[in-house]
């Protein structure tokens, strides 16, 4: 007599397919990450000063002088763009004019002329930028 078996419902999931995707998944992000870091490579100088605590990173602007004394900004566009020093007054003012509760941060490299920061400061207090921040990073202990 010939047995009729039964089959019962399978209980268990096999999560190897699902192993095997999230590797892959894990090694995409892996060599993605550094590729998303973006920015303007600026040495900044050392200084013990209090921490800016800024609630909406969106209403911040930051001003970039590289170690050649090309000037950037970024707002979270393109801050990969030279723009000219007479160029960053003109749209700083059109910004603040849209933006009144704007953060405006400077971020000069350490071996640039300090002379190129008050320069900056001087014409972003001309088109009526009142407070400006600069960016500095802990000294090193």
């Amino acid at each position: 007599m010939a047995k009729t078996s039964r089959r019962r419902p399978m209980s268990d999931i096999n999560v190897v397919p699902y192993i095997d995707v999230m590797l892959v998944l894990l090694v995409i992000f892996m060599v993605t990450a550094p590729l998303m870091t973006q920015g303007i490579r600026v040495v900044l100088p050392q200084a013990d000063s209090k921490a800016i605590t800024i609630e909406d990173p969106k209403q911040m602007l930051v001003i970039s002088i590289n170690d050649q004394g090309q000037y950037f900004m970024d707002m979270g566009g393109d801050d990969e763009a030279v723009v000219e020093l007479a160029l960053v007054a003109e749209r700083v003012s059109k910004i603040t004019l849209a933006n009144p509760g704007l953060k405006v941060l400077v971020e000069g490299d350490a071996t640039i002329a300090y002379g190129r920061v008050i320069d900056l400061m001087d014409r972003l207090q001309k088109v009526g930028v009142q407070d400006v921040g600069l960016i500095t990073q802990p000294p090193s202990r």
